[in-house]
């Protein structure tokens, strides 16, 4: 039986821990570039003054091997060289003749080992480095002619000693190291202390964030108070906090209007049939009372499916979907045979029918036909006899255009923005006589609009009111 692997949580830093480290490394990369830039800069200034004084040294040397010449002074050569280099104790130097042997080589060996060039500089001389005894070297080799007559260059060398540079240097980066560590240890310090301080904002925002629920969607987080880089999130938050306000008050006002609305009903079923049940009654009294219940229950069932139709509207809207199917529409024969469907209703209250121009719209077909007999019917709802019901069609941009116009009592303009939700009623005069509305015609109107990627608007003045829809054309 295999054992169940052992799941181990990821380390997560947080975003002050990550701040504080990002400083103290990027302090000390920069101070360790800084200082392997000053150390090379000081290894080639020793390399120079190096370079200058054996260079001395070397002309020292030329001159006391040019006033050789015989072999009688060349064996005084090391005396020569010895007075020569008074005052110069640093000094090493060798001579090799032609055929290899040395004719001045330094009492402790220094020049044993693999000191000798490859080949010579441009200016006759190479500058050497190498090792011996623990020591370090640094020296010139070059080749001397004496004043003897047909006689074979010398090859000299002469080095120094580095020893008091190595010390420098290394005190140099001792230094440097405990520098760096230190730098990294106080710019950590100053960056979490930075990082506290620039993401209190932060803090202050979740703060006020978790004082929000149900009941305070009125809160909103404060935007001078905070950097600049943290204002645009604190207005997107403020922005997403006020469409959940907005959101939940059209809940809760949808589920108090919701409650209105089936209460009537419900009310009168019960009070009918309570009556019908306080006495017998004959055949025909209890068919006009079960009549009377169907009304209502007809009412009950055709507001129960239009709140399911907007729940799946919404619902389709919120989840990037569509209940539509795309088939090109005539609207203006959907005009005409929505006339002849209303052409009695119109008839019995003296209204006229008209209808300007021709659009095609691309879009479900027995939505669209709902959404325009619901207009058609808020509009004959609503014209006094003797009206005229305009429907004007109208094809603009590559977009279908289609207004219902008609008389009528002047809409408000503080209900003129609500009469698109569901349940609204800008008064108790447009609601309609017959009881025969839910309130939800125009919520379900604007709901297939938005399905089809269209617009709606209303506008009412001087005794006209018009609905304005935009639909994508053919």
């Amino acid at each position: 039986m295999n054992a169940a692997p052992v799941i181990r949580p990821k380390l997560r830093l947080s975003l002050t821990a990550r701040l504080t480290l990002l400083f103290a490394i990027g302090a000390s990369v920069v101070l360790l570039g800084l200082g392997w830039l000053i150390s090379q800069s000081i290894e080639r200034h020793f390399e120079e003054l190096d370079r200058e004084a054996l260079q001395h040294k070397l002309m020292l040397a030329h001159h006391a091997i040019a006033r050789v010449t015989s072999t009688t002074e060349l064996a005084s050569l090391p005396s020569l060289l010895s007075d020569a280099a008074t005052g110069h104790h640093d000094l090493l130097i060798q001579i090799t003749g032609a055929n290899g042997q040395t004719v001045l080589a330094p009492p402790n060996g220094e020049f044993s080992g693999d000191w000798r060039p490859t080949g010579l500089a441009a200016d006759g001389a190479q500058l050497l480095h190498w090792s011996h005894g623990g020591r370090r070297f640094r020296g010139l080799v070059s080749a001397m002619s004496t004043g003897i007559p047909g006689a074979p260059p010398l090859q000299v060398a002469v080095a120094l000693d580095t020893a008091h540079h190595e010390v420098f240097m290394d005190a140099l980066r001792q230094t440097l190291w405990l520098f760096v560590a230190g730098a990294a240890v106080v710019t950590g310090l100053l960056g979490w202390f930075a990082a506290m301080r620039g993401l209190a904002p932060l803090k202050a925002m979740r703060a006020r964030a978790a004082l929000v629920n149900a009941h305070t969607l009125d809160q909103r987080l404060p935007t001078d108070a905070v950097p600049t880089e943290l204002a645009a999130l604190a207005t997107t938050l403020n922005e997403m906090l006020e469409r959940l306000e907005d959101a939940f008050r059209r809940l809760s006002d949808f589920s108090s209007d919701i409650a209105h609305e089936l209460r009537t009903p419900v009310s009168n079923l019960m009070t009918q049939t309570q009556v019908s049940l306080s006495r017998d009654r004959d055949a025909a009294g209890y068919r006009d009372i079960l009549e009377s219940n169907a009304e209502e229950f007809e009412r009950l069932a055709r507001m129960i499916a239009d709140m399911l139709f907007l729940a799946k509207a919404d619902h389709a809207q919120a989840a990037a979907q569509t209940l539509v199917q795309r088939e090109r529409i005539d609207l203006q024969r959907q005009v005409v045979e929505l006339f002849e469907f209303y052409e009695a209703l119109a008839d019995e209250k003296g209204v006229r029918l008209e209808l300007i121009g021709q659009a095609t719209a691309m879009g479900d077909r027995l939505m669209l036909r709902r959404a325009l007999s619901n207009l058609l019917s808020n509009a004959l709802r609503y014209t006094a006899p003797g009206g005229v019901v305009q429907v004007r069609l109208d094809m603009q941009a590559g977009r279908a255009s289609l207004a219902v116009d008609n008389p009528g009592a002047t809409i408000a303009p503080e209900h003129l923005a609500h009469v698109f939700e569901r349940f609204y009623r800008a008064d108790a005069s447009r609601q309609s006589a017959t009881g025969e509305g839910t309130g939800l015609g125009l919520a379900i109107t604007q709901a297939i609009v938005l399905a089809h990627g269209g617009h709606i608007a209303a506008t009412s003045a001087d005794g006209h009111t018009c609905f304005t829809v935009e639909l994508p054309g053919v």
